[in-house]
């Protein structure tokens, strides 16, 4: 598991308590184990919640999962006479429809489930107008929307920093070492990125460096990625003399199909091409996020109502992005503003050769984008909690 920010970890003001990871369950049928999951996973959730002090509000941080944490928080605040916040997400049933289909009877009382225990709480919170419209039209539940923001450690990595993270990603990962040797420029201070100038200590991005992409994904779907990676034409595209850069491109996160990707990833042969998989400190993350030319976003909402939270934090690094189509992303994501928004493979791989065309320009796309992410302003997630939350709960924290 990855260690939280040390900002959480260092603060007065949070309390981590760890619940027990279950194992052992896999007895008997799916169903049988999914429901006795639930019920041990109620009774731990229920245990922790009552051994702390009493709270004056019950906030459910994020919705889904809600099974059974919404049900748990609710009984939990009957006792301590406690509010309940419910932040909703996404909906559970509609990410369990994926996988059983919208008339499967599991799928029904999830749906039953989240409708109800809504109802039942004393507020709720949404992360975009058009699922505040959907919880009042289908649940007649009152929500407020909070618009996700990025934290405060979000944001553009100074050159120093970067060059000190792509040296200790070097150690470890083949694509952050030098791939050239340049003359005057010891290889012991260069990454693939940055170099380090031996009289001056500055450091500088040399040209010719290969443009780096990152991709924070649960591994659930890669395809649109690794077809366009898999394609020859950003190849044949170099080869037939495009002032194309070499790229990297740097895959973060985890999920159940990381191995397969990983081993799909390992298959592709490329000259001007490089994929990464690297583990990341929490700290590490957001400073790769500030240092990295171009984000792409794969992320597919169940519900087409919630917005990527990645792209949340990318753009608090001013880091432009290629993201997915889906219902809502509008309300982030400016086409040709502060990114682009593709709908297939052939898509993103057209944006990509039209983003990295002529690359060591100091003018171009990527950069306009970068310029008006920094001249956004955009709220960050203190200001926006003070702003949208404090005046709902009476300014009383």
């Amino acid at each position: 598991e990855t260690r939280p920010h040390p900002d959480v970890l260092n603060s007065k003001n949070i309390r981590l308590v760890p619940v027990a990871e279950l194992c052992g369950l896999r007895v008997g049928p799916k169903l049988f184990q999914y429901v006795l999951k639930v019920l041990v996973q109620s009774v731990q959730l229920l245990y922790t919640l009552l051994r702390i002090d009493q709270p004056s509000y019950i906030l459910l941080q994020q919705n889904p999962p809600g099974l059974p944490s919404i049900a748990v928080a609710w009984v939990a605040g009957l006792w301590w006479g406690s509010k309940l916040i419910v932040d909703w997400h996404n909906y559970g049933y509609t990410i369990l429809s994926l996988s059983h289909g919208r008339s499967h009877p599991l799928v029904l009382i999830a749906k039953w489930y989240e409708k109800l225990f809504g109802r039942l709480s004393d507020y709720n919170l949404c992360v975009t107008d058009a699922m505040k419209k959907d919880l009042w039209v289908n649940f007649r539940i009152k929500a407020v929307t909070l618009y996700d923001k990025p934290a405060s450690y979000f944001k553009e990595t100074p050159l120093d920093l970067q060059h000190n993270l792509f040296m200790k990603l070097a150690k470890d990962y083949e694509p952050f070492k030098p791939r050239y040797c340049r003359a005057g420029s010891p290889s012991a201070d260069r990454s693939a990125f940055t170099e380090r100038d031996g009289k001056s200590g500055n450091v500088v991005k040399p040209r010719g460096r290969p443009a780096l992409l990152i991709s924070s994904t649960s591994w659930t779907d890669l395809s649109a990625l690794t077809t366009v990676l898999s394609s020859p034409d950003y190849e044949r595209f170099i080869k037939e003399g495009a002032k194309l850069p070499a790229l990297v491109c740097v895959i973060t996160g985890k999920g159940p199909l990381k191995d397969y990707y990983n081993r799909l990833i390992q298959k592709l042969h490329f000259k001007h091409i490089q994929i990464c998989t690297p583990w990341l400190e929490a700290e590490d993350y957001p400073l790769l996020l500030g240092s990295a030319d171009l984000g792409v976003c794969l992320h597919k909402s169940s519900s087409g109502l919630d917005l990527p939270m990645k792209v949340v934090d990318m753009f608090g690094c001013c880091l432009p992005v290629c993201a997915i189509h889906f219902e809502c992303l509008h309300e982030l994501v400016k086409h040709n503003e502060n990114g682009l928004i593709f709908r297939d493979s052939k898509e993103l791989a057209e944006q990509l050769k039209m983003l990295f065309l002529d690359f060591s320009a100091s003018e171009g796309k990527l950069q306009s984008f970068r310029e008006n992410l920094r001249t956004s302003r955009q709220q960050r997630w203190e200001q926006s909690w003070d702003h949208t939350v404090l005046p709902l709960l009476g300014n009383k924290e």
